[in-house]
């Protein structure tokens, strides 16, 4: 029997040093255990974790992720997180071996599948947005230049139309001056 999840696995994926990752208390959420235990069977299986299966977030990354999270209280950041890509949560499941764990995995691997093919098919479109992001760059940058001159030009018309300034000068004779 297909489990169903409240929201799609994708969703939790995230993309941390460059690499697809799931955190470890949103796998330990879909396996259905404590965010500790799951990360007391990592460390009893270590030797199955190399570097590109998983990875602890440094300090800054973790405050990073604790600014992007809206419930604070849901999430206990005190300690940095681990990070697992495809191939971690893989192993992950093999490490709990349990059917939640097993059924999970095959969810989460599905999603990671999912995802990547996503990103294929989005390749030319994230082309075409990028060719046209700089070709507007270029186009704002020229638009600038010629608002530039319209107000020079502006400017020196209203000084041109000006008209000089008035200079009082004194009509009548004067009485004792000579000149």
């Amino acid at each position: 029997m297909p489990l169903s999840l409240p929201r799609p696995v994708e969703s939790l994926i995230q993309v941390i040093r460059g690499q697809k990752v799931m955190l470890d208390r949103d796998l330990a959420d879909l396996y259905g255990v404590p965010t500790k235990r799951l990360n007391e069977a990592v460390k009893r299986n270590s030797d199955r974790f190399p570097a590109n299966f998983m990875f602890q977030l440094s300090p800054e990354e973790a405050n990073k992720m604790r600014s992007q999270i809206a419930t604070a209280s849901k999430t206990n950041l005190r300690f940095q997180p681990l990070a697992f890509t495809e191939h971690g949560v893989v192993m992950l499941s093999a490490v709990l071996n349990s059917v939640r764990a097993m059924q999970m995995s095959i969810l989460v691997v599905d999603g990671f599948v999912r995802m990547r093919e996503l990103m294929a098919s989005n390749k030319d479109i994230a082309a075409r947005v990028e060719k046209l992001e700089s070709g507007h760059d270029r186009s704002a940058s020229v638009i600038e230049i010629l608002i530039e001159d319209i107000d020079r030009l502006a400017h020196e018309v209203k000084d041109m139309k000006a008209l000089p300034p008035i200079t009082k000068r004194k009509i009548g004779f004067r009485l004792g001056e000579e000149d």
